[in-house]
């Protein structure tokens, strides 16, 4: 009988079976365990949330975008608090291409006339809302200049499957201008896939259904967008390469050779424009043409439209390209025993607006972490392996400020770095954690040993809890990393093994990339005591202090090897079902085609017959992957085994080699950039991830000759994956 059981019930369960922290820990002898567990418990005790909440006044008490004077000002201070910690901390700084917009026009020019605003207003309480002129325009960043008229098109949220839909309507966005919807996808996927389609613009809105008045209050009420609000962000097309658009793939050091600006493939084609559903409203109430499809429809007071037209828009953009500063802070504190190898920890320091949430957030955390590291060392307590702690500039126009350094310091990086941890924004709810999935066991362990602020048992217990709720697993699993945030240079460009984590879900609004995303609202919405904020700080920094002081680094294949075969699993599966799915088209189409030839209606669009889909052959990555699981198994058999020291010291360098022998130097298919072949963002998806991303795609888009190869490279890959495993098997025999 299924049974169904309450949050709270399930909570309870766990508390009884998980019991209190273990008392083993992943990579640690039994003495060392206690020796860490002690450590931990220590670190754990000095964190404060004062010091949380202070630097969050400080850091985001103005705008501070990439080559802003407060941006570089806020660089210095954490370097400066970073030194007082007892950490060998400097600036490294790159230059950047970053346009500043000078003129931004949109307005609708027929069958009626209306002249969008473009402006955020203030509101009452929140004094950094008035700031006037120091606020950054809404803009996207690092779309094209430009001055275009057309017939608006609306494309719902603009990602493939939409246009699949206007395909089947007969609509066609050539020549036009459309209007997408904000989430659905990442932004840069929209002007992206509109250009390819042949529209000559691209604006893009936030509907009250998903982040306004349709969620809940609005700011300053409550936390959702208010009609005013904009999110800005970059469109730049970061699945080909994030980083710099004019040094791909080397470091924009002053004396770079830097790409002409028309020749940088990642600046949008067309130029795209966001808006406030205030500004949207009149825009999509002058539309004509079919309503729109029941999901495609807002929360707006109008009946969705289609058109094309009758409305017709003006868009003008104007842009200053020049090269700023990023300023990345680098602080380092050099391990006791393995002073080659590091422990990289980081989150960006830059933000569109005041950005309390995203990115200070967890910036603060990290530094409240780094503190008590700090304190920790100062006492006698210092690591084994060298720990870097980075705060990034310029994340938010493309992940710059990281890439390029990663970019520039790479051979080094692949030579040293253990794993790299990354946060981003934080708020209050549940622990979500995604990374390469040979760290997911030790992750686990780290989350039963941390106290969940709300509910005080470990977040481990409260997340999977809120998954079996949800219809999920028992177990507590990393998700796979796509991009969006500063992990992506260091996992799927330089191989180093990542993780990417943070607390929400019960912290949602509408502030994000807006002028409304400051303190007050952070205070009132997202995590008021700042409890999550050490709850972040508690998690992170005893991931930190396990990598680094480890005996044997802790990372487990036996989960990546469930995880991986899980991927291929998928894609065989999907093949199969397109292949049952054409074949059953086809055969209506035989069976139909007479009645269908001799349709009178040339209105109607007749079916054709579709493409058969070959029957791929997968044995190559069955074949290696269960030779894999063989390997593993003997790895854990040995790895049980008490080692001499010199022993350890090799196998810990075999460890840190072993992500990198995951990526392929040729890279994916149009983006040889990313060269991860487990994870990458998805070249239409943007953020979001794709799995097995070569042979994936090349299986989505039909194109069968390049799924024949991706396979290949695949398989090619994890059989390098498996002769490194086994030399390591063999040299601990």
């Amino acid at each position: 009988m299924k049974m169904k059981y309450s949050f709270t019930l399930l909570l309870l369960i766990f508390v009884f079976a998980f019991g209190n922290a273990q008392n083993s820990i992943l990579g640690f002898s039994e003495k060392s365990a206690a020796e860490q567990q002690k450590l931990e418990k220590s670190f754990e005790e000095k964190l404060d949330a004062t010091n949380i909440d202070n630097w969050m006044q400080k850091m985001a008490a103005e705008p501070h975008w990439v080559g802003t004077k407060f941006g570089e000002e806020n660089a210095k201070w954490i370097r400066d608090q970073f030194k007082s910690w007892g950490y060998d901390a400097k600036i490294e700084t790159y230059q950047i291409l970053f346009p500043y917009p000078i003129e931004r026009e949109l307005e609708l020019i027929g069958p009626t006339t209306y002249k969008a605003k473009l402006t955020a207003v203030p509101v009452e309480g929140d004094s950094f809302t008035s700031q006037g002129d120091a606020l950054l325009p809404s803009y996207n960043a690092f779309s094209k200049d430009g001055d275009v008229e057309g017939e608006l098109v609306f494309v719902n949220y603009g990602i493939p499957k939409d246009y699949e839909e206007l395909e089947k309507l007969g609509i066609s966005v050539k020549g036009k201008i459309v209007i997408a919807k904000y989430q659905g996808s990442w932004r840069g996927i929209k002007p992206k896939l509109a250009a390819e389609n042949g529209a000559i613009g691209c604006i893009i809105y936030s509907d009250p259904q998903d982040d306004g008045y349709g969620q809940g209050d609005v700011y300053p009420e409550g936390a959702f967008k208010n009609k005013t609000g904009v999110q800005r962000g970059s469109v730049m097309d970061m699945p080909t390469y994030p980083g710099d658009v004019l040094t791909p793939g080397y470091g924009a050091t002053k004396d770079a050779k830097r790409l002409d600006r028309e020749e940088a493939p990642t600046i949008t084609k067309i130029p795209v424009l966001p808006i406030s559903y205030e500004d949207a409203q009149p825009l999509l109430a002058a539309l004509d043409g079919p309503v729109a499809p029941e999901s495609w429809r807002g929360g707006l007071p109008i009946t969705y439209h289609i058109g094309p037209g009758p409305a017709k828009v003006h868009l003008k953009l104007k842009f200053d390209w020049k090269l700023v500063p990023a300023h990345n802070v680098i602080a380092t504190m050099k391990g006791t025993e393995f002073p080659d190898q590091w422990v990289m920890r980081g989150n960006h320091h830059d933000a569109w607006v005041h950005g309390a949430n995203d990115p200070i957030s967890g910036m603060v955390a990290l530094m409240e972490e780094a503190r008590a590291v700090g304190e920790l060392a100062k006492k006698g307590q210092k690591p084994k392996r060298t720990l870097v702690y980075c705060a990034w500039d310029a994340e938010e126009p493309g992940l710059i400020g990281s890439t390029e350094w990663v970019e520039d310091h790479k051979k080094e990086l692949q030579e040293k770095v253990v794993a790299y941890i990354n946060t981003d924004g934080n708020g209050r709810g549940f622990l979500g954690v995604g990374g390469s999935h040979s760290l997911q066991a030790m992750v686990s362990e780290v989350a039963g040993d941390v106290t969940d602020p709300q509910t005080n048992v470990s977040v481990k217990e409260r997340r999977i809890a809120r998954d079996l709720v949800n219809g999920g697993g028992d177990s507590f699993e990393l998700y796979a990393l796509g991009s969006g945030s500063d992990y992506t240079p260091f996992i799927q460009h330089a191989g180093i093994a990542s993780l990417n984590l943070g607390f929400g879900g019960e912290n949602s609004g509408g502030e994000y990339h807006t002028i409304y995303d400051t303190y007050p609202h952070y205070k009132r919405f997202k995590d008021p005591e700042f409890a999550y904020g050490v709850a972040l700080a508690n998690t992170a920094g005893r991931i930190t202090l396990r990598l680094a002081n480890a005996d044997i680094i802790p990372l487990d294949f036996d989960q990546w090897y469930k995880t991986v075969s899980g991927y291929l699993d998928e894609i065989m599966e999907e093949t199969s079902k397109m292949r049952s799915s054409v074949e059953k088209h086809n055969k209506l189409m035989d069976r139909n085609a007479f009645e269908l030839a001799s349709d009178p209606r040339e209105n109607i669009k007749k079916p054709e017959r579709e493409e058969p889909v070959p029957y791929l052959d997968f044995s190559p990555l069955q074949n290696v992957l269960s030779d894999l699981k063989t390997t593993i198994e003997q790895y854990d058999m040995i790895r049980l085994n008490e080692l001499p020291e010199a022993k350890k010291n090799m196998l810990n360098t075999m460890l840190m080699d072993a992500e990198k022998t995951l990526t392929s130097e040729k890279g994916l298919p149009r983006r040889p950039w990313f060269k991860h072949q487990i994870y990458a963002p998805g070249f239409y998806t943007g953020y979001g991830v794709k799995t097995l991303p070569g042979v994936r795609e090349a299986v989505e888009q039909k194109n069968w000759t390049e799924a024949k190869e991706q396979i290949n490279i695949l398989s090619e890959t994890l059989s390098n994956f498996n002769s490194h495993l086994k030399k390591i098997v063999s040299s601990l025999k």
